[in-house]
């Protein structure tokens, strides 16, 4: 068995704690390996006690000790992510969206027919799950939600029906 690698860290106690601090939790871990590996000062700790210590797999530490060497700090505290992508419905296509899932009188019953309706209205061609998962987390709608009453029901039939259903349910 070999020895573990030994890796000389630049950064003292207090400033990698710092950083551990102000970072978010993937990023976290990475500073916490370091930490643990500075106050290891003469001895050195194998890559797999690191993993039991910080709770992530053996190969994660290979990487970020590869990573430190490398980049310095600078790599370990860079999440490596670059960007998401820009949203396919833009903002006016948004607005008219919110305003047909929002009227009441629209009569849509479902993502078949709102797809149907963007291709023809806003003659754009999105993907059923695209749009399914864009109504869910900009609108908070859901699939099958039974109205609460019909749509086109008439207010005045309304009001006969329960004239008459009370005087017969008092005989």
């Amino acid at each position: 068995m070999s020895y573990p690698k030994s890796l000389t860290i630049k950064e003292s106690v207090q400033e990698l704690s710092h950083l551990r601090k102000n970072s978010s939790d993937t990023i976290n871990k990475r500073l916490l390996m370091l930490l643990a590996i500075k106050r290891e000062k003469n001895r050195s700790i194998s890559k797999r006690d690191l993993a039991k210590l910080i709770g992530v797999d053996p190969n994660s530490i290979t990487s970020w000790k590869k990573l430190y060497e490398q980049k310095g700090i600078s790599g370990i505290i860079s999440d490596g992510r670059i960007g998401f992508k820009p949203s396919v419905v833009s903002a006016q296509e948004h607005k008219r969206i919110e305003k047909k899932l929002n009227d009441p009188k629209n009569g849509i019953r479902g993502y078949t027919e709102l797809l149907d309706w963007v291709k023809t209205e806003l003659s754009k061609d999105i993907k059923y799950i695209t749009l399914l998962k864009y109504s869910k987390r900009h609108f908070g709608s859901k699939i099958k939600v039974a109205r609460k009453s019909h749509v086109k029901k008439d207010e005045h039939a309304i009001d006969s029906f329960k004239k008459t259903s009370v005087k017969s349910a008092r005989k």
